[in-house]
């Protein structure tokens, strides 16, 4: 089945900028004073996850930076230089952080427009230290925007990423699952589509059932509501990033 790396560039743009446009409106709909209320995810707050979303866009051109003058721009320093920005910029005032955002979201995008079609090419090390060639930035950035659309906790949900990212989820997070050796037996079923996607093969099969939106939700970490499993219990999965 098609996944995100399979479309053409145009439509790997255009995905990375809706999802962008998705999360800016999620943004927009929360108020200056619940920036501190708590997120999906353990112990960040709305301002937390904005300023992660912006550093990351920053961190994203200096990748493209690097694609285009081949002068190598890591993305962090380092993860603790990473996380110390995250922890700074989460005390930020609202106002702020909103400017900070749209200042990362118009830098990326201009990044994007003026890269040469060969620097898209061109290969860069994630903050992971995979090596990869500069298109994947913008899967990068699509798996950001779209997840934290719905951590921010105001409307959106799995069910309104498009389908082909949440295919492409359901395959990276089950390999990176096998590739660590951990999620023994698990199994993430579509069940709309009979499509299977096996974690570490294990002794005992834990098939974990639902639509294509409840199960990446319950990869990614964000709950298990909608969800069932073939052994009744339903396990709490592995990290993923």
């Amino acid at each position: 089945m098609t996944t995100f790396h399979d479309l053409p560039l145009e439509e790997r743009l255009t995905l990375a900028r809706l999802g962008t446009s998705h999360y800016s409106r999620q943004l927009s709909l929360v108020d200056n004073a619940d920036f501190g209320e708590a997120t999906l995810l353990q112990g960040w707050t709305r301002s937390h996850i904005v300023a992660h979303v912006a550093y990351n866009a920053i961190a994203l051109c200096n990748l493209m930076h690097w694609a285009n003058t081949g002068e190598k721009t890591p993305m962090y320093a380092s993860p603790q230089a990473r996380n110390e920005e995250i922890a700074y910029g989460s005390t930020l005032n609202p106002d702020a952080l909103r400017n900070l955002h749209e200042h990362s979201v118009a830098r990326l995008d201009v990044d994007w427009r003026e890269s040469s079609q060969e620097a898209w090419s061109h290969e860069v090390f994630t903050a992971q230290g995979r090596t990869v060639p500069a298109s994947e930035i913008l899967w990068m950035r699509s798996r950001e925007v779209w997840i934290h659309a719905v951590d921010l906790d105001v409307v959106a949900t799995f069910s309104n990423i498009p389908e082909v990212i949440l295919r492409t989820l359901a395959g990276e997070i089950t390999q990176k699952w096998a590739s660590q050796g951990v999620g023994e037996g698990l199994v993430l079923l579509d069940e709309p589509s009979n499509t299977r996607y096996p974690a570490t093969p294990g002794q005992e099969e834990v098939v974990i059932s639902g639509s294509l939106a409840g199960i990446v939700r319950y990869a990614a970490g964000r709950g298990s509501e909608g969800v069932t499993s073939s052994t009744g219990e339903i396990p709490e999965p592995p990290r993923w990033l």
